[in-house]
C-alpha cells in the first residue's frame, strides 16, 4: 500500500492524490495549486478532508490515502486505501443521481441532497484498497 508521502500531489495525467492514513498526527497542505484550483487537505489516521476553491470535496473517516482522484462532469473516480472500513463522503452537484461502483460493481444509485453531498461505505479491512467510481444518471 502506498500512502501520499507528500500529503496532496498533482499526477502527470492530471489526477492528484492526497491523504496519508498512516499519520499519528493530524497534518496540513494549504493553498496548494492544481489546474486552476486552489487545494487544501488536512489527515491523519482519523480522518481525511480535502477542500476545492473553500468548497467541500471529499471526506473519509477513519483516513485514507486517495490516489488518481478525478473529477469531470460525470461525477468522480478514485482508489482508495486505509487500514479500516471506511465512511467515505464526496462533494458533487446538488439534487442529482449517482451510480456508485466500488471495485467495478454497482452498489446502487443514491440521490445528492441540497447540500451536493454522497455518502457510502467501503470495507478496506480485508482489501487495503478499493477503486471507487462515482457516475451522474
Amino acid at each position: 500500500m502506498a500512502v501520499v508521502e507528500e500529503l496532496l500531489r498533482s499526477e502527470s495525467d492530471g489526477a492528484i492524490s492526497f491523504g496519508n492514513h498512516k499519520l499519528s498526527n493530524k497534518q496540513k497542505v494549504e493553498d496548494f495549486r492544481h489546474a486552476g484550483d486552489l487545494l487544501k487537505v488536512k489527515t491523519y489516521n482519523e480522518i481525511t478532508k480535502l477542500e476545492k476553491n473553500g468548497m467541500f470535496l471529499y471526506e473519509s473517516v477513519p483516513g485514507t490515502s486517495v490516489l488518481h482522484f478525478q473529477e469531470n462532469e460525470a461525477g468522480v473516480e478514485f482508489v482508495v486505501e486505509g487500514d479500516e472500513d471506511a465512511q467515505i463522503t464526496i462533494g458533487l452537484t446538488d439534487d442529482t443521481e449517482y451510480e456508485v461502483f466500488v471495485d467495478g460493481k454497482s452498489i446502487g444509485t443514491m440521490k445528492t441532497g441540497l447540500g451536493g453531498k454522497l455518502s457510502l461505505s467501503v470495507e478496506l479491512e480485508a482489501a487495503g484498497e478499493v477503486i471507487v467510481k462515482i457516475v451522474q444518471v
